[in-house]
């Protein structure tokens, strides 16, 4: 497996990006291939996390690319800073 965690801060109203992301990007990502597990989470004070696990790097590499579309597309006012993206392998799991 694979995960891709992308941490955004700045974030200018919490409650309405979690409504974007669950009604429009969350559908949209769980339909590439290899799709495992999505996660939006609110860390507070303006920073937001996102969790996506796929089967293999492939997918994984696909959700940051739709990610960035939907952002730019669908939330620049709310997540108006670039996010830290890292990814890697899945080494252990519970």
């Amino acid at each position: 497996m694979y995960a891709t965690v992308r941490r955004y801060e700045g974030v200018t109203d919490p409650a309405e990006a979690g409504r974007r992301v669950s009604e429009g990007f969350v559908p949209l990502i769980s339909q590439v291939p290899g799709f495992v597990a999505y996660y939006w989470v609110d860390a507070g004070d303006g920073v937001m996390l996102s969790t996506s696990v796929y089967e293999d790097r492939a997918g994984a590499e696909e959700s940051t690319r739709r990610a960035a579309d939907f952002v730019r597309d669908q939330l620049a006012s709310l997540l108006p800073n670039p996010p830290q993206v890292t990814a890697g392998e899945v080494v252990a799991s519970g």
